[in-house]
């Protein structure tokens, strides 16, 4: 792997991560109010879609970074599910 792919996966992760503090926010307050459902949905699929495109392509920091963002999406959409 090349340093570029390292540092792809890296923020990758960095970026599905990045979705944890609206989440936490979500169920600290035990309100969704002001998110969009919809945003999230089209997200949430389209983690799904690269983690199969990665899983077919043997690409480890795509399955890596995209089951992040795809955890992270997955936990603001339960909250949202549940506060709305």
């Amino acid at each position: 792997m090349t340093i570029l792919s390292y540092l792809a996966g890296t923020m990758g992760v960095a970026m599905g991560l990045g979705v944890i503090p609206q989440a936490y926010k979500i169920f600290k307050r035990k309100s969704a109010k002001d998110i969009s459902g919809s945003m999230y949905i089209i997200l949430t699929i389209g983690m799904f879609i690269w983690i199969l495109y990665g899983l077919e392509t043997g690409d480890k920091p795509v399955i890596i970074a995209y089951s992040t963002g795809f955890l992270g999406y997955l936990s603001v959409l339960v909250g949202w599910f549940l506060y709305k």
